[in-house]
């Protein structure tokens, strides 16, 4: 019995660390949801961002796991062409007014490594709720030289048709559902 105590206890000392997740809160000065949608039928392609997000990413790299809960601000929508902006906030396209907020809520469900590569989760416009997969490109953290903390960033990619979500403006005359989205996002570590 002498002999199993210290044995125990060399063995769970050898044991590996268990991985903790780490929390880390949207910079909306450095993140924006941008998109791409059809202009006429493919006379043009419209790009557009929102400038308001808000968020909490909860990341655990070693458990390869980890959640995304993301806000956006339909009211903060830039063409970069004011009347552009005042129509899509109107009730016809993103009825900003009846429905303030877009959301993301999900999980990482790919990694290369400790380096997430997919999300899978719930995305609601308009006040529909479908799945949504983004593919997340460039990942990277580091230590923020002017933050004192651990900050992260990414070149997140998807995809969705925006009729499923009520967005039905001008298909009837011919401009294309589909819309592309290109976010940059960065968040910080939670001190």
């Amino acid at each position: 019995m002498k002999l199993a105590l210290p044995l125990m206890l060399s063995a769970a000392l050898s044991l590996p660390a268990l991985s903790a997740p780490v929390t880390y809160d949207i910079d909306p000065s450095h993140t924006y949801p941008s998109f791409e949608a059809d202009h006429m039928g493919g006379l043009s392609t419209w790009r557009g961002k929102f400038n308001k997000t808000s968020g909490v990413i909860v990341l655990d790299r070693e458990a390869r796991s980890g959640t995304i809960d993301i806000t956006v601000d339909i009211d903060s929508i830039d063409f970069g062409h004011d009347e552009m902006n005042a129509h899509a906030k109107a009730p016809d396209i993103f009825d900003a007014a009846k429905y303030p907020t877009a959301t993301f809520k999900g999980r990482f469900t790919e990694f290369d490594g400790d380096r997430p590569k997919t999300a899978k989760g719930d995305f609601t416009l308009r006040g529909v709720t479908r799945p949504l997969e983004l593919e997340i490109d460039d990942f990277k953290c580091i230590d923020h030289p002017m933050e004192k903390r651990e900050a992260c960033g990414a070149d997140v990619s998807g995809s969705f048709n925006r009729g499923d979500y009520g967005l039905n403006f001008a298909l009837d005359m011919g401009f294309k559902p589909e819309v592309e989205l290109e976010i940059q996002v960065e968040a910080l570590r939670r001190p």
